[in-house]
């Protein structure tokens, strides 16, 4: 009798802490750590009702908080705080009508560094740098146990530049699971392909120029 109830408990302790483990999907590598996400995401609201934010993770030193911007609008609250949420928690982010065009910002609250964007153009403040860097990697999420399916976005919450530079492209310092959300997505063009689209178009300009003389 003693051996099989200390067989029951052990599976029961087996079912306890493998069971959650296997329930709960959490973290989506970032396929290339180390550079920077060369995709641009522009979210905007999939139809008109309510935006949840769901944490799913956080990896960073620095204490973040999630807020949501709606058309260019003023972020309203901000929730979610890294460092003393548990995974699977809900924020209500407001309500959206279909088509919005959504920002997530990061508020950095320690060590104070201020906000990042899901849209890299609004960056550049926080990266101390010209031009703002690509802060976010995202995919789809497959619900588990804890969050539903979703919209999942990685945060880098390192600035480009500054004291607490550089960053390491790793993508897992703050992992959200948004709803409500449609994703599209565009290359950042390289360096060397704008030069070469550049010397393109001068080359055609003066194809044209030489043609217009000689007609």
């Amino acid at each position: 009798m003693r051996v099989k109830m200390m067989v029951g408990v052990i599976a029961t302790a087996v079912i306890l802490l493998w069971g959650p483990a296997q329930a709960r999907a959490g973290f989506i590598p970032y396929a290339t750590p180390g550079i920077e996400n060369p995709v641009n995401y522009t979210f905007t609201a999939a139809s008109t009702g309510h935006v949840f934010a769901y944490f799913a993770g956080s990896t960073a030193s620095f204490v973040n908080q999630i807020g949501l911007s709606v058309n260019g609008g003023p972020v309203t609250s901000f929730g979610l705080q890294s460092n003393v949420t548990p995974y699977g928690t809900s924020f209500d982010m407001g309500l959206v009508n279909a088509g919005d065009n959504l920002v997530f910002v990061m508020h950095n609250v320690t060590p104070g560094l201020g906000d990042l964007y899901s849209n890299r153009t609004l960056n550049a403040p926080y990266d101390h740098d010209t031009v703002g860097h690509n802060h976010v990697y995202s995919t789809a999420f497959t619900a588990d146990t804890f969050i539903p399916n979703g919209t999942f976005v990685a945060f880098e919450d390192l600035p480009a530049k500054g004291a607490f530079s550089p960053p390491d492209w790793n993508y897992n310092d703050e992992d959200f699971v948004f709803t409500n959300v449609a994703t599209q997505t565009s290359m950042v063009p390289e360096p060397s392909a704008i030069i070469s689209f550049g010397v393109g178009l001068m080359g055609l300009a003066l194809a044209r120029r030489r043609k217009a003389k000689t007609s």
